[in-house]
Formats: C-alpha cells, sequence, structure tokens
C-alpha cells in the first residue's frame, strides 16, 4: 500500500526536471532575440554526417534554427563518400597540404557524389525533420566562380566570385539551402571546392552573423598533443599568430584560414565545433559557456 508521499516525490522530481528545462529554454531567449532573422552559414562534415545518431540530431538543430527564425545555410562535404567512390572506380585519392588532387576523371566523381547523391540525402533529412530545405551546387546560379587553385591539384579551385542571389532567393521563400561546393570555371570547366573555403566566402557574400564549422576534434588546440591547451576564445590576431607559426596540422588549415579570411572581410563570429558532440550547434549558439572555440574580431576576446 502507498502513503501517497512516493507521489509527492515524484511530483517533485518531475517539477524539477521542468525547471531545468525552463532555465535552458531561458538562457537560450536573448541568443534567440540577438540572432533572430540572421543567417548562420554552417559547414556539414566529418562524424556528424556518417553517424545515425548525429545526423538526427543535425537535422534537428537546423529545424530548430528555422523555427525560431534563424536562417540557417548548409555548406556540406563528402570526403569520405568521395574517397569511396574513387575507389569503387580505381582511383587512389592523393593530397596535396589537407586538399584532394583533382584530375578530369576525379572532378566527375566528385560532382555526382557531391550533387547526386549527398545533397539530395541532407536535403530529404533536414526535411524530415521538419524544416523546408532546398538541394543546390555551386553551379546553380553561377553560385560559385573558380580558377585553379594550384596546377598540382588539377580541377580544386579558388573561388573568384560568389552570387548569393539563388541564396537570398531561397532565404526569402523559408528555405534552408543545402550546397554541394562545387563552382563553375572561368574557364568553364567544372571545379571542386574545398568545402571549409566555400563555406567562409558564402558566409561574407550573405552577409551571415556567424559561420560554424562542424570537426571531429573539440576545437582549435594551441598544441595538438596537450588536451589542456583547448582554446575557447581568441581574435583574429591570435588566431594569424597561431596559423603564422606553422604549427596547424594541414587537416585543420583550411578551416583556420576560411576563419581569418571571413573574419577580416566581416563576419563577426567564426566556431569550431565538435560535431560528435550531439547539438552541437545549438549548444554553441544558445548557451553562454558553448561548447567549441569562437574566434571574434581584433580586441573582442577576453
Amino acid at each position: 500500500m502507498t502513503t501517497g508521499h512516493e507521489d509527492r516525490t515524484d511530483a517533485k522530481l518531475r517539477v524539477a526536471g521542468s525547471m531545468r528545462r525552463a532555465r535552458t529554454l531561458l538562457e537560450a531567449m536573448p541568443y534567440i532575440k540577438a540572432y533572430q532573422g540572421s543567417t548562420i552559414v554552417i559547414k556539414y562534415g566529418g562524424s556528424a554526417m556518417v553517424d545515425g545518431a548525429l545526423r538526427e540530431t543535425f537535422a534537428d538543430d537546423i529545424a530548430l534554427l528555422h523555427l525560431v527564425g534563424i536562417k540557417p545555410v548548409i555548406v556540406h562535404g563528402g570526403g569520405p563518400a568521395i574517397s569511396a567512390a574513387m575507389g569503387q572506380a580505381g582511383i587512389e585519392p592523393q593530397w596535396i597540404e589537407g586538399l584532394r588532387i583533382t584530375d578530369a576523371e576525379t572532378i566527375a566523381v566528385v560532382q555526382s557524389t557531391l550533387a547526386g547523391q549527398i545533397n539530395p540525402d541532407i536535403v530529404r533529412l533536414v526535411n524530415a525533420h521538419g524544416a523546408l530545405a532546398a538541394g543546390i551546387n555551386g553551379l546553380d546560379g553561377t553560385l560559385f566562380t573558380a580558377r585553379p587553385l594550384d596546377e598540382r591539384l588539377g580541377f580544386v579551385g579558388e573561388v573568384t566570385a560568389v552570387n548569393p542571389s539563388l541564396i537570398h532567393s531561397l532565404q526569402d521563400r523559408d528555405f534552408v539551402p543545402v550546397i554541394a561546393p562545387l563552382a563553375r570555371g572561368e574557364d568553364g570547366n567544372t571545379y571542386n571546392l574545398n568545402a571549409d573555403t566555400a563555406a567562409g566566402v558564402l558566409a561574407v557574400a550573405v552577409d551571415a552573423a556567424k559561420v560554424v564549422y562542424l570537426t571531429d576534434v573539440p576545437g582549435l588546440y594551441r598544441d595538438l598533443g596537450d588536451a589542456g591547451s583547448l582554446v575557447s576564445t581568441l581574435d583574429l590576431r591570435e588566431l594569424e599568430e597561431i596559423l603564422g607559426s606553422g604549427s596547424v596540422h594541414s587537416g585543420m588549415l583550411p578551416k583556420l584560414e576560411s576563419c581569418a579570411a571571413a573574419l577580416r572581410e566581416g563576419v563577426p563570429r567564426a566556431h569550431i565545433l565538435d560535431g560528435r558532440t550531439q547539438h552541437a550547434v545549438l549548444l554553441e549558439i544558445f548557451t553562454a559557456e558553448g561548447i567549441g572555440t569562437m574566434i571574434m574580431p581584433n580586441g573582442e576576446a577576453p
């Protein structure tokens, strides 16, 4: 026979749980107000793209941002899928300074994988979670124009122009743009873009409030071998010093260079997040502590 005390204890636990959730919502409120109506460009890649649970929580994050009036734009990578497709085609992936060597045979694989497989899959995923997504690639509407970045890399492009009109048009119709990083070359060829670089230049072109990079590390380390050297916040000058030191791992180099370029051109915030953490985007944007590394203009970092 119960005495009623157990019910009251359960009720208290339920109320306590509800209060914690309410505090979480209240903590998010000023950030929602601050960024409502703003564009946030998110580079989507790494484990967050391939782990089933992380894919679902990423799509939840995008749907919530969209629901509260923030305008997410997704630029996705696809390195592992491209490498797998190249393997099936008998092409061995090769890299220079973190960038894929892309000959004529490889660019065909890159285009079919990014635009034909990965992009529609992300669109389907985001749509299933409640936001209305539209998949495009950098060839559509001549979103990205490029020239060869380095003759050693073949059809890897350096962006020379961005035409954001298609992005604005999709946003005006309440779509979440999902972008495969391809570009039309000044010479008429198709070029592969590093997705980190594409996200940065797009953030500038659409006047984004933030550019966010999902990675497979907790953030930026001053010393990669020292777990205690994780950097929570820094400014552009500090980032440039780190880049100039020559100590940056090749895989992180395009991200950090893209952050620096975006900040120089007026993007107010750049974030490097651990995409292996569920709801990483929401935790970074809507909490005071954040979970990754935030990079700010000179003089703003504590």
